[in-house]
């Protein structure tokens, strides 16, 4: 198991979800804090609102990848390769990540009972999900440790 792995473990061990243990990889790799939207982020675990719908790995990667290139405030523009960067994560996620479970939600990934994560499939998806987030980062100029600097 690698740093991220273990971060991980560390996480969910203090109690947060997948979208949050996301977050607070990139707000930590920025140098930053923002509990406000951690715990934002919890809305988001166990397919949203803990419905079992679309995986919280999945989405919350997507609010990483925002969290870079989306609008913030009157004064900024969304990047130009936001919405390719969001498609690669789709792709990425349903042929790779999840190619092998039914779909990209959390019943077809850990099955009906989902209330709990499953620390074998959810902890593989996020540790996999994490590097696809950093190379998406990267492969179209986004510097991981520098949201407002593009490479």
């Amino acid at each position: 198991m690698n740093d991220i792995g273990f971060r991980m473990i560390q996480l969910a061990g203090k109690g947060y979800c997948c979208s949050q243990m996301l977050m607070l990889l990139a707000l930590e790799t920025q140098g930053r804090e923002n509990p406000d939207l951690v715990r934002a982020m919890a809305g988001l675990c166990m397919g949203a609102g803990n419905s079992g719908g679309a995986c919280g790995v999945f989405t919350g990667a997507a609010c990483v990848l925002a969290l870079y290139g989306a609008k913030g405030s009157d004064a900024e523009k969304e990047a130009d390769k936001l919405p390719l960067m969001l498609s690669e994560l789709t792709e990425w996620f349903e042929q790779s990540a999840c190619g092998a479970y039914a779909g990209i939600s959390c019943k077809d990934i850990i099955g009906e009972d989902c209330c709990k994560p499953n620390p074998d499939r959810c902890g593989r998806l996020l540790v996999d999900t994490w590097g696809r987030i950093l190379e998406i980062l990267l492969e179209n100029g986004f510097d991981p440790a520098d949201p407002d600097r593009a490479l």
